[in-house]
C-alpha cells in the first residue's frame, strides 16, 4: 500500500512538472513572438532607431528574446536530464550572466534618458544623440561584463583540464568550488542591486521635483514620464529580485527537491519572463507614437493613420 502511494504521488509530480514544462513553452513562444513584431516595428521606421530611447528599447528586446530562448531551453535540458560537455555549458553561462545583467543596467539607463528628457531638456539632444548612445551601448555591456568576468576569473584559476570535458547537467552551481565564491557572487549582486535602486530613486525625486513645479502640456507629458519611470522601477525590481533567487534555489536544493522544483518554476514565471514582458507594455503600448507604427504593421497596412514621423 504505502509503495503503490508513494508511486502515485510520483507520478502526480511528474505530471505537474509536465504541465509547467509546457505552460513554460506558451509562454516563451507567445513573448518571443511579441518582441519579434516590435523588433520588425523599430527597424522599419527610421524615426526609431536615431532617437535614443527607441534604441535602448530596442536593445532591451534583442537582449530579453536571447535571454528568453537560452534559458528555455536549457530549462528543457535540465527537465530531460540531457547532459553536455562542461566547455558548452562555460559558454552558455557567460552569455546568460551577461544578458542576465544587460536588461537591469539598461532600464536603468533608460530612467536617466528620461531623467535628462524631463529635468534637462535643453541638454536632452546633446546628452543623448545617436553618437552618445553608440557609446553608452559600450559602457552598458562593459558594466554587464564585470560580473561574469569577476567570477570566472576564480572559477578559471580553480578548474582543472579535465574538467571541460566532463559530462553534466549545465547549471550555474558547477562552476562554483568554494563556498566564498557563492558569497562574492552574492555581493556583487546586491551592490549592483543598490546602485541601480539609488539611481531609480533619485530619478523618481527629481522627476516628482519638475512635475509639481510644471504646468500645463509640460505638467501632462512630466507626470507621463513619471509613470514611464515607476514602470521601469517595478520592472528593474523584478530583474534585480531575479540576481538573489540563485541563492534560494541553491538553498532549497541542499533540504527538499520538489520545493525546488516548484520555487524555481515561480522565480523563472515571476522574475524572468514576466519583466520581459513589461517592455512591451512600457513602449509599445504605452508610447503614442510606437504604438500606431506598431498597430499598422501587426494589421499589414489596414491601419490608416499616417505614419509621418
Amino acid at each position: 500500500m504505502a509503495a503503490n502511494n508513494s508511486l502515485n504521488a510520483g507520478e502526480s509530480s511528474l505530471k505537474i512538472i509536465n504541465g509547467q514544462v509546457i505552460f513554460v513553452q506558451v509562454l516563451v513562444f507567445v513573448f518571443l513572438c511579441i518582441n519579434s513584431l516590435l523588433i520588425m516595428t523599430f527597424f522599419m521606421k527610421d524615426y526609431f532607431y536615431s532617437s535614443m530611447r527607441y534604441i535602448l528599447f530596442a536593445m532591451t528586446l534583442l537582449s530579453d528574446c536571447l535571454y528568453l530562448l537560452m534559458t528555455d531551453i536549457l530549462l528543457i535540458l535540465s527537465y530531460f536530464r540531457f547532459t553536455i560537455q562542461m566547455w558548452f555549458c562555460l559558454v552558455i553561462y557567460m552569455t546568460l550572466s551577461l544578458y542576465n545583467y544587460l536588461t537591469p543596467v539598461t532600464l536603468t539607463a533608460m530612467t536617466l534618458e528620461r531623467y535628462v528628457a524631463i529635468c534637462l531638456p535643453l541638454r536632452h539632444s546633446v546628452l543623448c544623440s545617436t553618437r552618445s548612445c553608440m557609446h553608452c551601448i559600450l559602457f552598458i555591456h562593459s558594466i554587464s561584463c564585470l560580473p561574469c568576468i569577476a567570477v570566472l576569473s576564480i572559477f578559471f584559476a580553480s578548474a582543472t583540464h579535465g574538467f571541460y570535458i566532463q559530462k553534466n547537467v549545465c547549471s550555474v552551481e558547477i562552476f562554483i568550488f568554494h563556498k566564498w565564491q557563492g558569497h562574492l557572487r552574492s555581493a556583487i549582486s546586491q551592490f549592483y542591486f543598490l546602485v541601480m535602486v539609488s539611481i531609480i530613486v533619485v530619478c523618481y525625486v527629481q522627476i516628482i521635483k519638475v512635475a509639481k513645479a510644471a504646468s500645463g502640456e509640460n505638467k501632462k507629458s512630466t507626470w507621463k514620464g513619471l509613470r514611464t519611470v515607476i514602470l521601469h522601477g517595478f520592472q528593474l525590481l523584478l530583474c534585480l529580485i531575479q540576481l538573489w533567487c540563485p541563492f534560494i534555489e541553491a538553498a532549497l536544493l541542499q533540504t527538499n527537491f520538489l520545493l525546488y522544483i516548484n520555487v524555481r518554476y515561480f522565480n523563472y514565471i515571476t522574475f524572468t519572463l514576466a519583466p520581459r514582458c513589461l517592455s512591451p507594455l512600457i513602449y509599445g503600448l504605452r508610447d503614442e507614437m510606437f504604438f500606431h507604427a506598431l498597430k499598422y504593421y501587426a494589421l499589414c497596412g489596414l491601419y490608416k493613420k499616417p505614419l509621418d514621423f
